[in-house]
């Protein structure tokens, strides 16, 4: 049985479909097969948040996939990097690899360098939110052509083991059973895993969450970076509170978007390979991480996303940075006076101070003033920012070989493992947990 249907689990079924064709697997996904057109809700359903994602794999284990490659060696993490962008590649991906070399990029690094800024290039193969969820459909008739069973719309409440066998019970009350049980429950099932692990006495370490804006420049502000590296990871340092600041999720000529995670709106954003808009965004983030006695980062990072959807009645607030770095709201009136036309037009003009706390917000602040080194114009008081933009990871579930847990026979994958962050890093943990299982079978 696997539990959740995005990356890790799309590929972790394909591995075991194919290298052992006898198996009888069942996926079970607490969310339904989506539409294409249905973006009401971005991170539960078929293809779990990978589906209306940008659709970037990162070839790196800098981003979202150091602690995976710690566990296999820096030699098979990249063997397995080809191996799985090559799938996606076989069921739908396009695009040319952006290898991220040459003069311009040394120079760039050189700059951002002189700002206080680590620029850190590495290819990436960027397949558009539109391609993505051609690609995870294809998978799933695959998966269905190859006999796999689906339950749809009927989440995992408890995971029992009874001698051998594993008992899961659906939210309506129906039950599974199985003889392996593969958790690849994504960044929205992550809470209800740290739940379980308690539960079964799991040992587990507490991760942290990443909280910050979304920021919408014109395109052209980043043309002369986003030509060459499509998205720039960026690091700094902030000076006054020395926490860990980066850029995320850059989406060149891009949409900014609204995601939900368990009745909660956050903001994301999104690029299509058919559909461009004048702008660019992407998101600064800050990680926090902490100490005894708090031991709940997810609670904390929903109290941050509350606070926005309660000052925007229920979705994103939007703000000049000129007038946050003022200490004045934004308002409908500023906004259309602007020289950025914002992409997310439902947005709610606001203060995001009142959402986000003092520290964080100096801390973006900052990094923005360090980001006109390498991008002039970026911290302009046109600048539009969103929030809040939020990214919640499940604690990191102690584990054996391939991934089990000290309980035999059950395996955690994905974002909602702790081991991973992004898709193709997870797409990667589903195939080991895959290779590994059929070999003990």
């Amino acid at each position: 049985a696997i539990i959740g249907t995005g990356p890790a689990g799309m590929f972790a079924a394909m591995e075991l479909i194919e290298k052992h064709p006898a198996l009888k697997i069942v996926m079970i996904e607490r969310g339904p097969i989506r539409d294409a057109d249905d973006r009401s809700n971005l991170t539960c359903g078929w293809g779990g948040s990978g589906a209306f994602s940008d659709g970037k794999l990162n070839w790196t284990s800098i981003t979202g996939g150091h602690l995976l490659s710690e566990v296999l060696g820096e030699e098979k993490f990249n063997e397995l990097v080809k191996y799985v962008d090559g799938r996606y590649l076989e069921f739908g991906g396009e695009s040319n690899l952006i290898e991220a070399r040459g003069q311009e990029v040394e120079d760039l690094k050189s700059r951002a360098f002189s700002g206080g800024l680590d620029l850190v290039p590495f290819p990436i193969r960027h397949l558009g939110t539109d391609r993505c969820y051609r690609i995870v459909e294809n998978i799933r008739r695959y998966l269905q052509e190859k006999g796999i069973t689906f339950i749809f719309s009927n989440g995992v409440e408890e995971i029992n083991k009874i001698g051998d066998n594993f008992i899961l019970t659906l939210e309506n009350n129906e039950r599974v059973d199985a003889k392996r049980v593969i958790a690849a429950v994504g960044r929205p099932g992550a809470d209800w895993l740290v739940k379980e692990a308690k539960r079964l006495g799991l040992k587990f370490q507490n991760s942290g969450v990443d909280v910050g804006f979304r920021i919408e420049v014109r395109a052209k502000t980043l043309e002369h970076i986003t030509k060459h590296l499509y998205e720039a990871k960026i690091f700094y340092e902030s000076p006054t509170f020395r926490d860990r600041v980066r850029t995320f999720c850059m989406c060149p000529y891009g949409f900014v978007g609204k995601e939900n995670y368990r009745g909660l709106t956050t903001v994301n954003g999104h690029s299509y390979a058919d559909n461009k808009s004048e702008n660019t965004n992407f998101a600064v983030l800050v990680t926090q991480f902490f100490t005894d006695p708090f031991d709940n980062p997810i609670s904390y990072g929903k109290y941050v996303a509350e606070a926005a959807n309660r000052l925007s009645g229920g979705g994103v607030l939007i703000q000049r940075l000129g007038d946050l770095k003022d200490g004045r709201r934004s308002t409908q009136n500023k906004i259309d006076r602007g020289f950025i036309n914002p992409t997310l037009k439902e947005a709610v003009p606001g203060d995001l101070s009142l959402s986000m706390y003092h520290r964080q917000t100096v801390d973006i602040l900052e990094m923005l003033e360090a980001l006109e080194s390498v991008a002039p114009g970026i911290a302009s008081d046109h600048t539009l920012l969103y929030g809040n933009e939020v990214k919640f990871y499940s604690v990191k579930i102690e584990t054996g070989s391939g991934f089990e847990t000290s309980i035999p026979g059950l395996y955690v994958a994905g974002d909602g493992s702790g081991y991973t962050r992004g898709l193709l890093q997870a797409s990667m943990q589903g195939v080991v947990v895959a290779k590994y299982l059929v070999d003990s079978v």
